[in-house]
């Protein structure tokens, strides 16, 4: 097991904590995934979202209906146009989640020591005595001593909103359960989270696939979240739905949150574009102590294979306040040097009073672990685990990064269509931004022609370290001239940003016929040699 690895140089490093952080002309390298919800839909929100690093949008089909999250989407397209930023949009599903719903609304007061009952018969209403779930297999599927766990925590952040117990005894579709701590539950649903108990679901539900067939169809959305992916299969699954309703670019992120996954993930890893490690159903399944050890687990086995890693849940206090813990801190810190690609917020952006200052205040976070990052270990970690002889693909893509460190060059540039070229070079975790031209692609039927690129260069919006750049189509039909336009194009913004100036170099990975090659371009004033 790898990870949590950094760079420090005793009196240096200890020098710089006291050194305020300098102005960043980029986001962070990882990515910072933002959950839109009831304080983070407005334009003028969404806006200041994306300007403080939010580079993915995530839409939560666990709560609300198509039109709501339709009116937030076109929010988000108007605040993309309005700060000239790409923003990618994923659906996450419901899956085989268990709930409670309290119709009325009025908080539940549930003692400790005392008894409750859950049952499987929905007409009747919660209370402090009885609560039912909506699965009529619940009590056939635990045991005593099992561990129930009731509340909004997952969906608020708030643990005071939750409540363990400890089932102890079953009868008929009914479960007697010890109250193990004092807690009130407010709102209208609360989630239910058993550990470590096969749910006879389907993990893509027919709400899952209605929602995707209308929403995500409609809306061509770059990435579907698979919430608890428990089999390589459901994957498959999802992949054969997806494509059937005209979704062929889409790509599925493996959402990792019960032990039933976490027993499954080396063939999850083979058949996802990528995985977000839930911690907070998976830190419900998990002993506490055993969460980190998956962690970091996890996150190597993704950046062996080069494929995006995600981890949720790290500032939730921030729902409520200002600052994070100097716990939160640690813990993105610790995230970004276990290898994690990017950071989701689910509560804190959906419903937290400071969505805006959590992106912010992560990415500073995850820009100041970056620093330290031990880059040199994990390129020969990489190197190691692929072994030779390496593809000429693998071979030019480290090259590329290897080339970047030797001459201390201020970013790298990789033409790309499909964005393999990109994510390969990526894997390597160059310390320096990769911006990835995306050439649109020519395609054609019968009745028209068209371009593609614009998906491809959102999705690598998951990847660390990768700052896409979408070319006109100009470029992609300009012949050879093209490279040389998309060239100034990737120039001309990291002028523009700050990140170049005169005398700097960059690495520029190129196909020429059937070669990859690599090349280094110095500036000389407000030219390149």
């Amino acid at each position: 097991m790898q990870g949590g690895q950094m760079v420090v140089d005793g009196p240096v490093r200890l020098a710089s904590v006291l050194t305020p952080s300098k102005p960043s002309f980029l986001p962070s390298l990882t990515k910072v995934i933002g959950t839109l919800g009831p304080n983070s839909r407005s334009v003028q929100v969404i806006e200041a979202c994306l300007k403080a690093g939010m580079s993915v949008a995530r839409f939560d089909f666990s709560w609300l209906d198509d039109d709501y999250h339709q009116e937030t989407l076109e929010n988000l397209r108007i605040a993309v146009k309005n700060v000239k930023r790409l923003c990618a949009v994923m659906l996450d599903t419901m899956g085989p989640a268990l709930h409670v719903q309290n119709k009325t609304g009025k908080p539940i007061m549930l003692m400790a020591d005392t008894h409750v009952t859950i049952t499987s018969d929905v007409t009747r209403e919660p209370s402090a005595e009885i609560l039912p779930v909506n699965y009529s297999g619940l009590a056939k599927a635990v045991k005593k001593g099992d561990t129930i766990f009731v509340g909004q925590y997952l969906s608020t952040g708030i643990e005071a909103t939750s409540v363990w117990l400890e089932v102890l005894e079953t009868s008929g579709p009914d479960i007697i359960c010890l109250v193990k701590n004092t807690a009130t539950l407010p709102g209208f649903i609360f989630n239910v989270h058993v550990s470590q108990v096969h749910i006879d679901l389907p993990t893509l539900t027919d709400f899952d696939k209605q929602a995707i067939s209308n929403w995500g169809s409609r809306n061509k959305v770059d990435f579907v979240s698979l919430s608890y992916t428990r089999h390589a299969s459901d994957v498959r699954e999802l992949r054969d739905f997806i494509k059937a309703n005209n979704l062929h670019e889409t790509q599925i992120f493996a959402k990792i949150e019960t032990v039933e996954g976490l027993k499954h993930f080396d063939e999850i890893l083979q058949e996802a574009d990528a995985v977000i490690l839930s911690r907070g159903n998976l830190g419900i399944d998990l002993p506490p102590e055993k969460v980190f050890l998956f962690q970091k687990s996890a996150i190597n086995k993704c950046n062996m294979v080069g494929k995006p890693v995600i981890i949720t849940r790290v500032v939730d206090s921030m729902t409520s306040n200002l600052r994070p813990t100097r716990a939160e801190a640690t813990d993105v810190a610790n995230a970004v040097l276990d290898g994690a690609d990017g950071i989701l917020l689910g509560p804190e952006t959906l419903r937290g009073l400071y969505p805006i200052e959590a992106i912010r205040t992560v990415g500073r976070i995850c820009a100041e672990a970056e620093v330290v990052y031990n880059q040199s270990l994990h390129f020969k970690r990489i190197s190691k685990h692929v072994g030779e002889p390496l593809s000429d693909a693998e071979s030019v893509a480290s090259s590329a990064v290897r080339a970047a460190t030797i001459t201390k060059a201020a970013m790298i540039v990789v033409f790309t269509s499909s964005g393999r070229a990109a994510r390969l070079i990526a894997k390597y975790r160059p310390s320096v931004p990769l911006f990835a031209i995306v050439i649109p692609r020519i395609k054609s039927n019968s009745l028209k022609w068209s371009f593609i690129g614009s998906s491809q260069a959102r999705q690598l919006l998951g990847v660390r370290g990768v700052y896409p750049i979408l070319a006109s189509p100009n470029v992609a039909t300009s012949g050879g001239s093209s490279e040389e336009s998309g060239l100034k194009l990737a120039l001309d913004h990291g002028k523009s940003v700050g990140l170049l100036k005169p005398n700097d170099q960059v690495v520029v990975f190129q196909k020429i016929g059937d070669s990859s090659v690599v090349k280094i371009v110095a500036i000389r004033d407000q030219q390149y040699v």
